[in-house]
């Protein structure tokens, strides 16, 4: 469908309102309106998890899915970013609002957000709800569906690489917090580096913070300190899984010039990193954008479906990114790794050490 709405709505106030009736010639729009192609639209609610749109790595994926759904789909939009150490009820007032409002599709970024989701799905039956990187990858509610994603596999990728490309055989591995999702990104990393080069060295695992403390995903101080641990004990390629926190990392590694690994977003191209940018070997990118799009769209065209919906590297839902030309090279070992994922030749553990 063509875009019909050109504006986003940001303000959480009764301007909000008057904004949208003055972009549809005074008819609010909502998910019973039509717009001059004589199609539905549908209003849609999105709630960052901390850092928000523009910490260049989760959130932004996020973003840019709805920056599609926006461009390609007859929609308005309203994004809320979190409070850091924010409690729970916090994110159920934040989704309420928006239910609250007629926000028919309503997303919420990361697995904090699972818990809430589910609740205040039950009193609004009717409105289509997302949670993206659901808690231990379940959801309930017909209502309901969580975006699951296997960083695991996509992480089993970018451990090979760094291995292949590693010249001390030393490698390291930063985590923004130490939490079970975080933990894949781990495991995969450690065990693709250790298929790839069976004598690599991998440094313990650095976590930045530790629950409830979420600093470690948007506190890049925290991440340059870690890189220059892990960099100090020889490790000659890094891999960050911490947000805005490893925006810290990238740096750091980069001034030294050995080589970065980012993570959720392909990283080479961010604003943030660009004076490192010929330092960032590759990124392990999640689909946070397609889940976004895929949820609206099938809301939007009814074929919403509520449960579990898997990303994965058979479907693209994770994968490594070749910006730079840094892994080229490597691109055939690491595609038949790929390969091997997929058939079920090489079977990826989500823990560490498994």
């Amino acid at each position: 469908m063509r875009r019909v709405l050109k504006i986003t709505l940001v303000s959480m106030t009764g301007a909000v309102l008057a904004l949208n009736a003055a972009a549809c010639g005074g008819k609010k729009s909502d998910s019973g309106d039509s717009g001059g192609d004589g199609k539905k639209s549908i209003k849609v609610g999105l709630a960052f998890d901390i850092g928000g749109r523009g910490d260049q790595s989760f959130n932004d994926s996020a973003a840019a899915g709805l920056d599609k759904v926006k461009k390609d789909l007859n929609v308005t939009t309203e994004e809320i970013s979190a409070k850091p150490d924010e409690p729970d009820a916090d994110k159920e007032s934040r989704l309420r609002l928006l239910a609250g409002k007629g926000y028919k599709a309503i997303v919420g970024v990361g697995f904090a957000y699972t818990n809430a989701v589910v609740k205040v799905a039950k009193d609004f039956p009717n409105t289509k709800f997302l949670v993206v990187d659901a808690d231990q990858c379940t959801v309930t509610g017909a209502n309901v569906e969580g975006a699951c994603f296997s960083e695991e596999q996509g992480s089993y990728l970018v451990g090979a690489a760094a291995a292949l490309k590693s010249k001390t055989g030393t490698i390291g591995f930063i985590g923004g917090v130490n939490t079970p999702l975080i933990q894949k990104f781990e495991a995969g990393y450690v065990a693709g580096a250790k298929a790839a080069k069976p004598g690599i060295k991998v440094l313990p695992a650095k976590y930045l913070t530790q629950p409830p403390n979420f600093d470690g995903f948007k506190n890049p101080a925290l991440g340059n300190e870690a890189a220059k641990g892990q960099l100090d004990a020889g490790a000659d390629v890094i891999y960050h899984a911490a947000g805005g926190a490893g925006i810290g990392v990238i740096k750091t590694v980069g001034a030294a010039g050995k080589w970065a690994i980012g993570v959720d977003s392909d990283q080479y191209g961010q604003p943030a990193v660009s004076s490192v940018k010929d330092h960032i070997l590759t990124s392990m990118v999640k689909r946070v954008d397609t889940s976004v799009f895929d949820f609206v769209k099938g809301v939007a065209d009814g074929s919403f479906q509520a449960g579990i919906k898997k990303y994965d590297l058979s479907n693209d839902g994770v994968s490594y990114a070749t910006s730079g030309g840094f892994v080229d090279d490597i691109k055939a070992k690491l595609d038949q790794y790929k390969a091997d994922i997929v058939s079920g030749k090489i079977k990826v553990s989500t823990k560490p050490g498994a």
